[in-house]
């Protein structure tokens, strides 16, 4: 039953619009007394509005805590809504048909600025049943002041009383909801759109702090960015399943094709690798960065990470795979380079070109050893040599020379990339 708010209301919905009541049914005598008795006790109770508020709000200091804070912060707003809804209350009582609209327009009014400012609908519905129970004991006191021999006749319009107390706590109830939903909304849009921003690296440094108070993560931190795409089985709100189980501070942000999680690293430190949210998911994870204003960087190295993942799924950390995230990242030059290198070999059959290829990666896996990759290959060490000096003659490069191991190592890097 309160709390008259400043804030401007002329855009906010009212109440839905209800089919008029039915025409009441014939009273008998006794009831046309007791309506009687009820406008003369309500007309008295607005001659004393003032006096009626002021008891109110004493009760709710007593009685409801919420309502303290609020009379602390605003007390002549929080008098002006009990007057102003205890008046439409006790005028609802003398004339309902003609002062309806205005009644529940006041209570809807009040439900919705109360959800903005943030008051429990719990107190708030408190409130307008206080007031109601206020208004029914003040009726019947004045009615055993002026007529005592009337007060039995209230028993009769006692639910008329009550069904109004009941259909506005109703409304304001609607109101408050309706108001918390679009809010709710509009938070979680502010905070998607924030967490986007940072992602995309265009975050404004001046919106760093509402960033950082939105996402409840610290401006300053040590930070990595976890890309997962495919990791979002049927029925599931999100990839959380990838998230280390000792890094409990992330930020999930749900893309269409790929989901960000913003980490917090507990030790400052790169989290282990995590395991695919499901089966078939892809996960890559960039290196640390030193602020929430660096995630734009690590969402860049997440990417990269994720463009190395086989397709069938698994997790890649950007931090193992250094060499091939170069490569990745510039496709272009990578072919080239493949060109450069492999190029040679597309004069052989396509099967022999790809026994040289599978040697010469296998025998840099092993370290240069050519006796541990015959091992792996099934096949004699000199055989493993003879390949390798084959490649150098169809290449003119030399496997002795560093700079030529090198680009070698990257050609073969590109090659077994998936395509982006």
């Amino acid at each position: 039953m309160h709390q008259a708010s400043r804030t401007p209301t002329a855009l906010r919905p009212g109440p839905p619009v209800v089919p008029r009541p039915r025409p009441p049914r014939t009273r008998s005598l006794i009831d046309a007394d007791a309506v009687g008795v009820l406008h003369r006790a309500a007309r008295a109770l607005l001659d004393d509005l003032t006096g009626l508020t002021d008891r109110l709000l004493m009760v709710l200091q007593e009685r409801e805590p919420a309502y303290r804070s609020a009379l602390r912060t605003d007390s002549h707003g929080t008098w002006q809504e009990a007057h102003r809804s205890l008046r439409h209350s006790v005028t609802s009582l003398i004339d309902p048909r003609g002062t309806r609209d205005a009644a529940r327009q006041c209570s809807w009014r009040i439900g919705a600025v109360r959800a903005e400012q943030g008051l429990p609908l719990d107190a708030l519905l408190h409130a307008f049943r206080l007031g109601g129970s206020m208004v029914w004991q003040a009726l019947v006191e004045e009615t055993a002041r002026t007529a005592p021999e009337d007060v039995r006749l209230l028993v009769h319009v006692a639910a008329d009383v009550w069904n109004f107390v009941d259909e506005h706590c109703t409304l304001v109830a609607d109101a408050y909801r309706q108001v918390e939903r679009r809010t709710a909304w509009q938070r979680e849009n502010r905070v998607r759109l924030l967490a986007g921003a940072l992602l995309d690296g265009t975050s404004r440094i001046a919106d760093l702090p509402e960033a950082a108070e939105a996402l409840r993560l610290p401006e300053q931190g040590r930070y990595v960015v976890v890309a997962v795409a495919g990791g979002r089985p049927p029925g599931s709100a999100g990839p959380r399943a990838a998230l280390p189980q000792r890094s409990p501070r992330v930020h999930w942000h749900t893309g269409v094709d790929v989901d960000y999680g913003i980490l917090l690293t507990e030790d400052g430190g790169l989290p282990d690798p995590v395991a695919p949210p499901v089966p078939g998911a892809r996960v890559g994870m960039g290196n640390a960065v030193d602020s929430l204003a660096a995630v734009g960087d690590a969402r860049v190295q997440a990417d990269l990470a994720l463009g190395l993942c086989p397709a069938e799924g698994g997790t890649v950390r950007l931090a193992d795979q250094l060499p091939a995230a170069m490569v990745v990242s510039a496709p272009e030059l990578a072919a080239c380079l493949t060109e450069r290198v492999l190029g040679p070999l597309a004069r052989l059959e396509p099967a022999d070109a790809d026994v040289l290829v599978e040697t010469l990666a296998t025998w840099l896996a092993c370290d240069g050893s050519a006796q541990r990759a015959g091992e792996r290959l099934y096949c004699h060490r000199n055989t493993v040599l003879n390949r390798l000096r084959r490649y150098e003659q169809l290449t003119g490069r030399s496997l002795s020379r560093p700079s030529d191991v090198v680009e070698i190592s990257l050609a073969l890097t590109a090659r077994r990339l998936p395509p982006r």
